[in-house]
């Protein structure tokens, strides 16, 4: 392919991107090959990849096209690439979750999100970079190296999906998914100016989905529009009777939504626990223009207050902690992935220890002593007990909150993208990127990360976050849409406009 049509296969949403192959205008193959290619131009410097499957990409895409060619109904999303996760299971292509300790698995099984996406015909390019575990706000913790931030590749891309949003803000592919915990769609969509969500707890099947906190940990989609993120939320949402925590109930008209932006009568909360110290100004800056913005397209603001998210971060940092502890307890070196000291002269208790310290990073590490002190006997009221009576609080909190108001929004992280290895020696400044976004996750709720232009004093993107009541994932949206449509009026799209080139 040329340049020139490689360019313009890589700069098309995915809405458009599945018109022109249903029309013919395109063919799947074409706008495989034009992302392959664009990963192969880019991805040595940013690093959005950890695993490309050409051949099983090629391979889906020709299976499109021939559809096409007997005349088949083609679905909104079939032939779209897509960069996923590697924390999902996908069938013979490799599935490492960012750690030595399953560096070279490959899965005998799809997970069911992967088997939606390729049921929708959805071209899987291969699997994204990420924080090891789903463990950190920076992609620095993948035992394969950092992500960088296509915006500026010295700063991060978020995480700890920062692979898949990187990939979107390189143009390596136009839709992605990402799987949250506390945070890990939103603050990376956040910093590298795309849009991420994090759909209601229990909206998007977690088989085949690597556990890190089993009460916490949703999929959802990342995209660069609204529309394209409700257009992936529809394909992968949805009961799946292998799940014990899947919610048996109809996904929201997420789609309808998009394509149906309003906010006007709504009444939109913004709450104060959500600013002060620690806050960049270009950050408020962005976040106060936007509610104005808002206010402008019609909805009624109101104030909130929600004195327990003020505890949200240390509830957070004992319950995720504690069910890693649990989790991963899974890799003992017996059973699959790495194995390390089975020479015949260890124990299988010495070969497991031998395992884990070769095979865990050190924020795994200090993650699983943090929630197996929590979980011990003596401890166990005192911490884990605790934390839990605080996230009951918080739940209250938002259910007295939407009693007054239809959404909530804030500021999506504290910051901009800060410096790759600026915070690696500081847990807690660290654990800080999360702040706005793990009220979210404690409760269940739908939320959404959308940019909502540059701070002026690093030219760097800004999210603006959205969060609605469990299973209204359409306000997510509805509102989403409103704003974005507003803001590319007013101002351009930050993204599709500016992003730096590579």
């Amino acid at each position: 392919m040329t340049a020139k049509n490689i360019e313009y296969c890589i700069k098309l949403t995915a809405a458009e991107t599945a018109e022109k192959i249903a029309s013919g205008e395109l063919t799947a193959v074409q706008v495989t090959e034009a992302h392959l290619a664009r990963i192969e131009a880019v991805d040595e410097k940013v690093h959005a990849f950890l695993h490309v499957d050409r051949e099983g990409a090629l391979a889906q895409a020709r299976a499109v096209d021939e559809k096409r060619a007997k005349g088949e109904k083609l679905g909104p999303l079939a032939g779209v690439p897509l960069a996923l996760k590697d924390i999902f299971t996908t069938e013979g292509v490799p599935t490492t979750v960012g750690s030595k300790i399953l560096e070279g698995w490959i899965p005998p099984y799809d997970a069911t999100l992967t088997k939606k996406l390729k049921a929708a015909d959805v071209v899987i390019l291969g699997k994204t970079n990420m924080d090891e575990f789903a463990m950190g706000s920076s992609t620095e913790n993948s035992a394969f190296g950092p992500t960088g931030n296509p915006w500026d590749l010295t700063k991060i891309p978020g995480g700890s999906g920062g692979g898949s949003s990187a990939a979107l803000a390189s143009f390596q592919a136009p839709l992605a998914i990402g799987t949250d915990t506390g945070g890990s769609i939103r603050q990376p969509a956040a910093v590298t100016g795309t849009v991420g969500v994090k759909p209601t707890y229990g909206a998007v099947s977690r088989f085949g989905m690597v556990a890190f906190s089993s009460s916490l940990d949703q999929g959802g989609p990342c995209a660069r529009t609204v529309l394209d993120a409700a257009l992936l939320h529809e394909v992968i949402a949805g009961h799946d009777p292998l799940d014990s925590t899947s919610i048996d109930a109809p996904v929201p008209p997420v789609v309808e939504a998009a394509r149906n932006g309003s906010v006007e009568g709504m009444r939109v909360g913004v709450v104060k626990q959500f600013r002060g110290e620690g806050y960049q100004a270009g950050v408020i800056q962005r976040f106060d223009e936007s509610v104005a913005l808002l206010k402008e397209l019609g909805a009624e603001i109101v104030e909130l207050d929600c004195p327990s998210f003020d505890l949200a971060l240390s509830a957070y940092y004992l319950i995720a902690p504690s069910e890693c502890s649990s989790n991963l307890a899974r890799f003992d070196g017996l059973r699959y992935g790495l194995r390390s000291g089975d020479d015949g002269t260890h124990s299988a208790e010495e070969v497991t220890s031998l395992t884990r310290e070769a095979g865990f990073g050190p924020e795994v590490k200090r993650r699983i002593m943090l929630g197996t002190y929590a979980l011990s006997s003596g401890y166990y009221d005192a911490y884990y007990g605790s934390a839990q009576k605080v996230r009951t609080l918080i739940t209250r909190d938002f259910e007295k909150a939407f009693e007054q108001v239809d959404v909530i929004v804030s500021p999506t992280t504290p910051t901009t993208a800060f410096p790759i290895g600026e915070r690696a020696d500081d847990p807690m400044a660290m654990y800080l990127a999360d702040l706005c976004t793990i009220p979210t996750n404690l409760a269940g709720n739908a939320a959404m990360s959308l940019p909502c232009g540059l701070a002026p004093e690093d030219n760097l993107p800004v999210g603006l976050q959205i969060i609605a009541p469990a299973l209204k994932d359409d306000r997510l949206y509805k509102v989403g849409a409103a704003v974005e449509a507003a803001f590319v009026e007013k101002w351009g799209h930050p993204l599709l406009e500016e992003a730096p080139s590579l």
